[in-house]
């Protein structure tokens, strides 16, 4: 009796009956479906930079480049006016702006977590969202950054003192600020984040290179590859330096985010004095970056047909991910409670009070709704494994993600310790309007990343494919 094996693996139906016997057998489940060879890699990745734009692609991109256009006026125009455009007022004098700056750093953490950390650890299964999710890192932190420059209200003279230049008044800059360490942490995490995007993009841009049919794409790629050849001193070289990113990165993981939360926490301002803030925020910020990763690329596996190299099996894995970081997120609204009542501080139990019950208490509910309930869907498989039920979960994670920054700042300071300075913050439609810019920037981005860079980082994908391995099925060799 014939078994799947018996058949030659280049047929892609044996491929396929092979992989669901393992799966059958109680074997652990591929990370590919109808096991790819190498050459099929390259190929179903390259086709999709090197094809021509459809339709849909440049209807794509000019909506969300008029949405980044739109934004990008709005934000001259607070510049040329002044920040009183905003709905900030007294006493909430941080409101949408730095809401959407630590928003868009929780979206970046999870590039750097699934590329350095689940490297360190050797998840293969990281292989096939590794590239977008660095990607989607570099863009979030871009986006990120608009919202403190433009926060001083006179970004030609802050960008200035805020940078540890000398100067001709011999002075420098307060190194005891929370807010300049986030001009140190934030710019290191942009900067390493981006050695490590195009190092591990390298070898792939030689593919292209070499595959490349027109001119400028020839002359482009070329530049790119730095001269790659694919010898064996520069897969040792690649190799080395890697992994000396990946080392490099992983304690960005913690320190960015953990700096950002002392923002917050090293104040005195009820609400925001809590030595929770910097795991919480970490924790925050990997939950919210699965989520976005998510959103993206179940539609990016869908368009760009990846399909048989992202599969159901990674999608898991992201959800199991997300269900625990959305359980550590809940513990830790859980505890902030807890010591604000066993504090027996009366200011800080009357903010927490008011967040679930003031005036802002459909915000809260709203960020425990997204948070906290919604994920813990993902204790169902059929759910985990559902693309659709996924979709959906994710968005309302980056909803609920929103919410908690804006409930962190804003209930925090719309009732300080005198009643008669109390207010409300309402934005205008600029707020809106530079957060809905920064969206379409990021979009942007994405798409012009998805369209003209390998999604996928081929020579990862390749390197742990059945027969990559040295011993595979006792046979020597590498594809």
């Amino acid at each position: 009796m014939s078994t799947p094996t018996d058949r030659p693996l280049r047929d892609p139906w044996a491929r396929a009956e092979v992989a669901a016997a393992t799966i059958e057998s109680g074997h652990r489940e591929p990370l590919f479906i109808g096991m790819p060879t190498a050459g099929e890699v390259t190929e179903k990745v390259s086709n999709v930079v090197e094809r021509k734009p459809s339709k849909a692609f440049f209807l794509a991109l000019t909506i969300t480049s008029s949405i980044a256009g739109w934004g990008v006026l709005t934000i001259l125009y607070t510049i040329v006016t002044g920040i009183g455009v905003w709905g900030n007022n007294q006493p909430v004098g941080w409101a949408w702006d730095i809401t959407n700056f630590v928003f868009w750093i929780g979206i970046g953490h999870a590039g750097t977590l699934i590329s350095a950390i689940l490297f360190l650890f050797r998840q293969n299964w990281r292989t096939a969202i590794n590239r977008a999710a660095e990607a989607m890192t570099i863009f979030a932190v871009m986006c990120a950054l608009i919202f403190p420059i433009i926060h001083t209200g006179r970004p030609w003279v802050a960008v200035y003192w805020l940078l540890p230049l000398p100067n001709q008044m011999e002075m420098w800059v307060n190194f005891r600020s929370p807010l300049l360490w986030d001009v140190f942490a934030v710019s290191t995490y942009f900067t390493v984040s981006l050695m490590f995007w195009f190092v591990g993009l390298v070898p792939d841009l030689a593919t292209l290179r070499n595959r490349a049919t027109k001119k400028i794409s020839k002359i482009v790629f070329t530049v790119l590859s730095l001269g790659w050849t694919g010898a064996n001193r520069h897969w040792h070289r690649y190799e080395k330096a890697y992994l000396i990113l990946a080392g490099l990165s992983t304690p960005l993981v913690l320190s960015v985010h953990t700096i950002v939360s002392f923002d917050f926490a090293v104040s005195i301002i009820p609400g925001w004095h809590t030595t929770i803030f910097p795991p919480y925020f970490v924790a925050g910020a990997i939950f919210s970056g699965f989520a976005m990763v998510l959103t993206l690329m179940i539609i990016a596996r869908k368009l760009l047909g990846l399909e048989q190299f992202l599969t159901l099996k990674h999608i898991e894995n992201m959800n199991k991910i997300l269900m625990a970081t959305g359980m550590m997120v809940g513990y830790a609204y859980g505890v902030e409670f807890f010591i604000a009542w066993y504090s027996g501080n009366p200011f800080e139990r009357f903010i927490f009070i008011n967040r679930a019950f003031g005036p802002y208490a459909w915000a809260y509910w709203t960020m425990v709704t997204c948070n906290v309930f919604i994920p813990q869907l993902f204790w169902f498989k059929k759910i985990r494994r559902n693309l659709a039920i996924t979709w959906v979960i994710s968005i309302f994670v980056n909803i609920g993600m929103w919410f908690e920054r804006f409930v962190i700042i804003a209930t925090s300071l719309h009732r300080d310790f005198l009643p008669s300075s109390w207010g409300y913050f309402t934005p205008t439609w600029i707020d809106v309007s530079i957060f809905a810019g920064t969206v379409g920037i990021f979009l942007t981005l994405f798409l012009l990343f998805a369209k003209y860079l390998p999604v996928l980082a081929m020579a990862e994908v390749k390197s742990i494919l059945p027969g990559a391995q040295p011993t595979h099925n006792g046979h020597g060799g590498t594809h």
